[in-house]
């Protein structure tokens, strides 16, 4: 190993937090309390435009993106072989973890009453696993292959690809509306009806708007090669601030002629969450590295730790919540919800503690496997 591997930090804190305070906010998000609507910013945007909902699951990918320039140097000193068969390994179990999690329970109640097996038609196969699963892929792929600076043009690429794409493909007039763009149409001609996301009819981590969702890996795998560099420095602060000014900037311009959408995972949307991301993170190191804070850490860090464990956890402990009758009409989450949470504290804020509280039952889990010293690595 030669000398300028051995002195480079193995592990920031903060991006740990970071990884964190995103898992956190994500199943906040995905849980809100039932009896009342959850407040504005935590509910994603209807099609266009932006919540904090919306930076949740960008946020996840660049976080992996940074976490991946910190072991892809180990990968590239091991064979070809052994590389693929890590990737293709990570990638297909968290494929199929994400597979089963929406098919979970597995079986559903009949018309006389029994029990059958869900159709595997009928189950989704795209979501947010699915989508970390084939970032993961590429991203690996791209950086084990590839320099950083030929992963940029190549990010560029993507991002004007896919502009391309959905105005040429779209119906014209309405290139970017829910029943009318190229992603939607490309995703059921290649999933079929019965395989998407059933709620809208269109599915938001399809096939097609994961090429975009690529690039936010991409840039969090560059900032964390710069972060291992200058980010424990004001210097390197300031140029993490800067690079985050700038690329909002673009995107807010893009905005303009291309929408910012979430569902769509639009190019003006990655470069957007890029951003914000590279911003967080900017003042994340400037507080944890470099003034030492201490309060919260822990507890962020408890759910950086193992990250797509708990967030697995939690949407199974959810479903398996919403299955279990307590009252007429009321399942036992709807029953804490609407029965204690909104008679303490109703409407928005009540919808919020039941979901805070929640997520509170997850980061018990995950501080117990943390005390124990058990990380459980997907």
């Amino acid at each position: 190993m030669n000398e300028a591997v051995k002195t480079k930090p193995l592990r920031f804190l903060s991006l740990d937090v970071f990884r964190g305070v995103t898992i956190a906010l994500m199943i906040v998000v995905n849980t809100p309390g039932t009896g009342a609507e959850m407040y504005g910013y935590l509910r994603h945007a209807e099609w266009f435009g932006f919540t904090l909902a919306d930076l949740v699951f960008p946020s996840f990918l660049f976080a992996m993106g940074c976490s991946l320039s910190f072991s892809m140097e180990r990968m590239k000193q091991a064979s070809a072989r052994n590389v693929w068969i890590r990737i293709l390994k990570r990638t297909i179990i968290i494929f199929l973890l994400g597979y089963l999690m929406y098919w979970f329970p597995f079986f559903k109640l009949g018309d006389n009453g029994d029990l059958i097996l869900k159709p595997i038609s009928e189950t989704r196969i795209m979501g947010v696993l699915q989508r970390i699963a084939l970032c993961y892929f590429f991203a690996s792929v791209i950086f084990y292959y590839l320099s950083e600076r030929v992963a940029i043009i190549l990010s560029a690429m993507i991002l004007l690809g896919y502009w391309g794409l959905l105005c040429v493909f779209g119906d014209p007039g309405a290139q970017f509306q829910m029943a009318t763009n190229a992603v939607s149409k490309f995703d059921l001609l290649t999933l079929g009806f019965g395989h998407i996301y059933k709620k809208s009819l269109f599915d938001p981590e399809g096939l097609l708007s994961t090429l975009p969702a690529i690039v936010n890996v991409v840039g969090g795998y560059i900032a964390g090669v710069f972060i291992r560099k200058k980010g424990n420095s004001f210097e390197g602060i300031a140029k993490l601030l800067l690079v985050g000014f700038l690329l909002t900037s673009v995107a807010l311009w893009w905005n303009l002629i291309f929408p910012i959408s979430k569902k769509l995972w639009t190019s003006s949307f990655a470069l957007f969450t890029i951003g914000i991301d590279l911003s967080i993170m900017a003042v994340l190191i400037y507080l944890i590295e470099l003034r030492n804070l201490k309060k919260g850490v822990m507890f962020f860090n408890v759910f950086g730790k193992n990250p797509l464990f708990i967030y697995l956890f939690s949407e199974l402990f959810y479903v398996t919540l919403r299955l279990i009758p307590v009252a007429p009409g009321l399942d036992i989450f709807e029953w804490g919800s609407e029965k204690i949470f909104q008679n303490i504290i109703p409407g928005p804020m009540g919808s919020l503690i039941t979901a805070l509280f929640f997520a509170l039952i997850c980061w018990f889990l995950g501080y117990v496997l943390h005390r124990n010293k058990i990380y459980i690595k997907i």
